[in-house]
């Protein structure tokens, strides 16, 4: 039999999208069906010819607010994924959907900064337009928490993302991180917001995670890589959501009635890093000096240099860190050095001397005498040990 045609409308420009379309790809990989995928080639979503698809049945993205209206009378199988509704009413009739868990993203994240000591909360959304009713379910979860459980919560949806109003929109994102009560912990909907916050911090001189704690949404690798201080983020469960949402069509191809079908899909977990590890911290030279080591800790600053960020002498500085920290600015430094560079021998793919250079270290020999002074192994048997213990 020939297989059958199967249309995808996704933005795979999107890292969420992407991880859906995985999704996909890993059911048929592991299973005898055979499909001819459409997508398009530009990788956007577009409605418009949607009719004239001579096809056997579609996935798509029910978050664009043009998939059900375009989809409705389509006479072949649709399986619709999108955001999950707190309201069971907002779901489109007759049509499975298979949803990521909007709630849930939200409590992980706020039960992760609960976890870190923080008392005072606040959300950074997308003002609601008909293709961010997503975004409003987060915030509506976030209002649904904080006033379940008695507590501070702010929300700030700022302004759409767009190269012409950038500029006025950071400065009211700054000023919006300046008047919060610190220290707050911080939700962005997505991990886009949240890398806007992390350049609105440096920009206004907050410290993160010591002011302000930041999770966002995704955990999109692009993010990170577009960021000086690592972003923690909450995994969705996308790729299950392809998957599922594939084996219910591939259910409705072989004649069964799925339209009455709803699945919401938890995440997967949260990857916790640097941007929400808060530490209380009684100095606010070591805090702006932290924030700063973060930044630029490695690309060889000394600690004359912190201390003229910080604006104190090098000996007023020496004096915070060794009764807060009880080490020295140097020593604050290289920890960060060797933090990064032993992050990135476990989770990357990168050579040892690619991540010599991206630590600050003068050499791969510098770095190599320095795992053996700090931790009596080379990276090559710290990584070996790393993963002996992984295991184990």
């Amino acid at each position: 039999m020939a297989p059958h045609r199967i249309a995808l409308l996704f933005n795979a420009n999107k890292v969420y999208d992407r991880q859906v379309i995985a999704g996909i790809g890993h059911y048929l990989n592991s299973t005898r069906v055979e499909w001819d995928l459409f997508l398009e080639e530009d990788f956007r979503s577009r409605m418009r010819d949607i009719h004239q698809f001579k096809g056997d049945g579609v996935i798509a993205d029910f978050d664009d607010p043009e998939a059900e209206e375009a989809l409705r009378e389509l006479h072949i199988p649709v399986v619709a994924v999108g955001g999950s509704y707190q309201d069971p009413a907002h779901y489109p009739a007759g049509v499975p959907y298979i949803a990521t868990d909007n709630a849930r993203l939200v409590r992980l994240a706020y039960d992760h900064l609960i976890e870190q000591g923080l008392s005072r909360f606040a959300l950074y959304g997308i003002p609601a337009t008909t293709g961010s009713r997503w975004a409003q379910e987060r915030e509506n979860a976030f209002r649904a928490i904080v006033t379940a459980e008695n507590v501070e919560g702010i929300v700030y949806e700022g302004s759409p993302t767009s190269a012409g109003g950038w500029g006025e929109a950071v400065e009211h994102l700054v000023e919006w991180l300046a008047s919060l009560p610190k220290p707050i912990g911080i939700i962005a909907v997505t991990d886009a917001r949240a890398r806007q916050l992390l350049q609105a911090c440096v920009i206004g001189g907050i410290a993160v995670p010591e002011q302000v704690a930041i999770v966002g949404i995704d955990n999109d690798p692009m993010a990170q890589l577009l960021n000086r201080i690592p972003l923690t983020s909450v995994i969705q469960g996308a790729e299950e959501m392809g998957r599922t949402a594939a084996h219910v069509l591939h259910q409705m191809l072989r004649g069964m009635d799925c339209s009455t079908t709803r699945v919401i899909v938890p995440p997967v977990g949260i990857n916790v890093q640097v941007s929400s590890r808060f530490q209380p911290m009684r100095s606010p030279h070591v805090m702006r000096a932290s924030h700063y080591i973060r930044q630029y800790g490695c690309l060889g600053i000394k600690t004359e240099q912190v201390a003229d960020y910080v604006g104190v002498s090098r000996t007023v500085l020496e004096e915070h860190f060794k009764r807060e920290l009880k080490q020295t600015v140097h020593q604050a430094i290289l920890k960060h050095k060797l933090d990064t560079a032993c992050d990135l021998i476990i989770n990357g793919d990168t050579t040892l001397a690619d991540i010599a250079v991206r630590c600050g270290f003068t050499s791969l020999q510098y770095m190599y005498a320095v795992f053996r002074r700090e931790y009596d192994c080379t990276p090559r048997q710290y990584l070996e040990s790393h993963r002996k213990t992984a295991t184990s």
